[in-house]
């Protein structure tokens, strides 16, 4: 199993304004602030879309314009990130994660628990192709509406209300909370998936937020260029 490890404010001196720049395929030093990091990959984005990204560098990107459940710290530990905190059955069946008050998107929408059940069903619906969909098995009925043997509403998620997302699995899994900082995991605003429709992801602007950077709008991905800047996201 992957897991998509976050770059924090800890990689920059705390408060300031800091800039994470990746650039691909140059090789060459930058003229940036010492405040600015350059980063350099070494194969293009795919994808900005979380239920279909696969590879390692468009996995990198998201995992720092948006964010999860859980993370995985530097000493390989699960944490709390979108969630404040996490509470698990007796029976290890049912986890309750308790979202951290007044999230947003990048655009202003309320981030809910909501857009955690629209994700989680649209990464293992059929019709998405998601190819790390399967990464969600362990929830009740995934692997079943995965191969179309049941509807994505079964699915074994809920919100019941907008800071509570209550998950059921279909059998103990003690590393669970390592795969919801999975980026197949990662929320999603439905409302601007639909308005894009095929094109979401496919650039910057097709896209909106929830991690600690976002791209820069004079500076974004248009879907090939290989050198963009991501800055730190205020919300």
């Amino acid at each position: 199993m992957k897991t998509w490890k976050k770059v924090t404010l800890g990689t920059v001196a705390l408060g300031s304004a800091a800039l994470l720049a990746a650039c691909g395929n140059s090789g060459s030093s930058s003229s940036s602030s010492s405040k600015d990091i350059q980063w350099n990959l070494t194969s293009p984005i795919q994808t900005l879309d979380s239920s279909l990204a696969t590879d390692t560098y468009s996995n990198i990107i998201i995992g720092n314009t948006n964010a999860g459940l859980t993370r995985v710290d530097k000493d390989g530990k699960a944490q709390p990130e979108l969630a404040k905190s996490v509470d698990v059955s007796k029976d290890g069946l049912t986890y309750t994660f308790h979202l951290r008050d007044g999230l947003k998107w990048s655009n202003g929408d309320a981030l809910t628990a909501k857009d955690f059940v629209y994700s989680w069903q649209r990464a293992v619906d059929p019709a998405t192709a998601s190819e790390y969909g399967y990464l969600l098995g362990p929830v009740k009925n995934a692997n079943e509406i995965n191969a179309g043997k049941a509807d994505k509403s079964t699915l074994g998620v809920k919100a019941t209300d907008d800071t509570t997302f209550v998950v059921t699995l279909a059998q103990p899994t003690p590393y669970f909370e390592f795969l919801t900082a999975n980026s197949v995991y990662f929320p999603l605003n439905q409302k601007v998936v639909e308005k894009y429709g095929k094109q979401y992801g496919t650039s910057s602007e097709k896209m909106v937020y929830s991690g600690p950077y976002k791209f820069e709008k004079s500076k974004g991905w248009n879907g090939s260029n290989q050198t963009f800047s991501i800055v730190k996201n205020d919300d």
